[in-house]
């Protein structure tokens, strides 16, 4: 060989270096260069928090190229993700499992996508150093490979082979698969994983559903409407939706309205010119977004939702003095909840994480911290159990620290929905209610509703959408509204619903009348403020 010809491999194998360098930084540039995709702003966005986040979750509309960006995603991570050593041996590993409710999706929609992806590669000109088969893309190491299977809620023991240094989990029709699959796959996420789900929103309720409410995940939504082939009206990418097929949508599942009576809150939107609410199907197939929640839940996500854009328009150094609601946790529960409400703000959700042990003294300690800070302010303990305790405690130091026996209310659930000897009602004088919980949640209820309080804002708080999203009510025997049972939830849940709990504290009666004195406060009319006057 050639002083020549070696520094000419060399060069090449320079260049070669800098470009898979450039791939592992961008995925996106990776799925251009060597598959030719045309991926539309929405997925490329997917594709990149992929490569950077552990936890990816996108509901979607139909026809929106959600298991073709999924396919993308895989074969990055296939690719992109192992190591090699100086001698050619794999050192960091890579396992990916495509997973669907059923074989037939997997066989007939997850597969196929990666097979055109394969093939693409190969037209032009890549030798990816692999096969593909029917079900799967294997290697000459047994330790990197990528696989599809139907996700067995009996065979859990199908997921206990993907230990690897890069391990990445892709869920199609992720709505249709158990928690108790769904609980398998976690116990795999470690060193460098990934989780992909991908979903129609056709339920409120299930892992994907709570998937869309929780911090640790990116979440994405790819509506119909902001489809490049919908905007353009014209075709852009081949296969996804186009004008026409959303326009037959809009005009067979949607109701028009004038435009002051839109809330996008709820899915309103506006069509060629005009306003339009749209049914649960089309906010499933067209929005890629939930159907409105059944008439039984408490409070709805898109109201939560709605709370939390208002609270990031905030100047929180205006605010007035706070009502504090405090849940406090037991020997069996993560966590003490304080949440911090100066009227229709709620400033900060703050956390205690107890690790299963019961720290009176420190709730206490900052609760009593609160007082000393802010003589307006006052706190409403939940004094059922835990709590019960921490106000003792309270009130106790309460007068050597100066402060007055009337900032420290306790909340008892579990009471009659009574004050100053009258029933309490709710706003239309109709309804009476179970029991104090009921009325507390349901005064929550009536905050929370941008019908009736348009200005309420919360920080965003995953436990507080999770919470609500699952907190049910009902009329008794007695047409009593209840509130479903703690356990009730807390079995869908998978823990109690703590800080829905501190901040329904602070709608207990008493401790809205002692933080209205000596304001210039009136409390809204769901606060019963002929009671409290």
């Amino acid at each position: 060989m050639t002083m020549k010809t070696k520094q000419t491999k060399a060069k090449t194998k320079s260049k070669a270096e800098a470009l898979f360098d450039a791939w592992r930084n961008d995925w996106n540039k990776f799925l251009i260069d060597v598959f030719d995709v045309n991926l539309d702003e929405e997925q490329r966005a997917i594709i990149s928090a992929v490569q950077r986040y552990p936890r990816v979750s996108v509901r979607s509309g139909t026809a929106r190229g959600k298991d073709f960006v999924s396919a993308c995603a895989a074969m990055c991570f296939m690719y992109l993700t192992p190591r090699w050593g100086k001698d050619g041996a794999l050192k960091h590993n890579t396992k990916v499992a495509l997973t669907a409710p059923t074989g037939r999706q997997v066989g007939n929609i997850m597969m196929p996508e990666i097979a055109r992806l394969y093939a693409r590669a190969g037209r032009r000109g890549f030798d990816l150093g692999s096969t593909l088969t029917r079900s799967d893309i294997r290697t000459d190491n047994p330790e990197w490979f990528l696989t599809g299977f139907k996700a067995d809620e009996h065979n859990h023991e199908a997921w206990s082979g993907f230990h690897a240094v890069n391990t990445m989990f892709v869920i199609t029709e992720a709505s249709g698969i158990s928690d108790d699959t769904f609980s398998a796959i976690e116990g795999n996420l470690q060193g460098n994983s990934r989780i992909l789900i991908v979903f129609n929103p056709n339920t409120s309720v299930g892992y994907a559903a709570k998937s869309q409410r929780d911090s640790r995940w990116k979440r994405f939504t790819l509506s119909s409407l902001s489809a490049p082939n919908v905007k353009a009206k014209k075709t852009i990418i081949h296969g996804q939706v186009d004008w026409a097929w959303v326009d037959d949508k809009v005009k067979a599942w949607c109701t028009p309205i004038a435009f002051e009576d839109i809330n996008e809150a709820d899915g309103d939107f506006i069509w060629e010119g005009q306003a339009y609410k749209p049914n649960d199907l089309f906010r499933i197939k067209v929005l890629g977004i939930e159907p409105k929640v059944s008439e039984d839940v408490l409070i709805p996500p898109s109201w939560i939702e709605r709370a939390e854009a208002n609270y990031a328009r905030l100047d929180l150094s205006i605010l007035d003095s706070a009502i504090v609601g405090i849940d406090v946790a037991g020997m069996g529960r993560d966590s003490s909840v304080f949440a911090y409400r100066h009227r229709d703000v709620v400033s900060k959700i703050k956390s205690f994480q107890s690790g299963g042990r019961a720290e009176h003294m420190r709730v206490a300690g900052e609760a009593l911290a609160i007082l000393k800070s802010d003589k307006g302010a006052v706190v409403s303990i939940d004094t059922i159990g835990e709590g019960a305790g921490v106000y003792a405690r309270i009130a106790e130091e309460a007068p050597a620290h100066g402060i007055q026996s009337e900032s420290i209310v306790s909340c008892k659930f579990s009471e009659r929905a009574v004050m100053l000897g009258r029933q309490l009602n709710d706003e239309t004088g109709l309804y009476t209610f179970a029991n104090m919980r009921a009325y507390c949640y349901w005064c929550l209820r009536e905050w929370l509703d941008p019908s009736k309080n348009p200005t309420a804002a919360l920080p965003p708080n995953s436990g507080m959408l999770a919470d609500c999203a699952e907190i049910r009510w009902f009329f008794n025997s007695r047409g009593d509204i209840q509130i479903e049972a703690k356990e009730d939830i807390k079995e869908r849940l998978g823990r109690s619903p703590d800080t829905a709990d501190a901040l329904a504290n602070t709608f207990h009666p008493e401790a809205v009348r002692r933080y209205s004195e000596g304001k210039d406060y009136e409390p809204p009319t769901y606060l019963v403020d002929d009671i409290l006057a």
